[in-house]
């Protein structure tokens, strides 16, 4: 997996070719979000870089599998998706 684990949170960060790549990104992992009734924070910044922070919060905004599953689930996303995507 491509995440730190960083105050409590993973945090996975992204770097697109474009800013259209990083909106299909988003809404890909707002798909997988609500699929698996888990949400993270994401921020869009500089045009086409994507920070994503998972924690959960009913469990007192610490790391648990959760988490892990989904950040794995989107590695899994990336992986079927464009190779132009790096993350940073």
């Amino acid at each position: 997996m491509n995440w730190m684990n960083n105050d409590d949170c993973l945090e996975g960060n992204y770097e697109f070719e474009s800013f259209q790549e990083a909106l299909n990104f988003i809404v890909k992992v707002g798909e997988l979000s609500e699929a698996q009734n888990h949400h993270p924070e994401i921020l869009l910044y500089d045009y086409c870089k994507v920070q994503l922070k998972l924690t959960t919060i009913d469990s007192g905004k610490i790391v648990t599998q959760k988490d892990v599953q989904l950040a794995q689930a989107i590695d899994d996303l990336l992986t079927r998706s464009s190779p132009d995507q790096s993350s940073s």
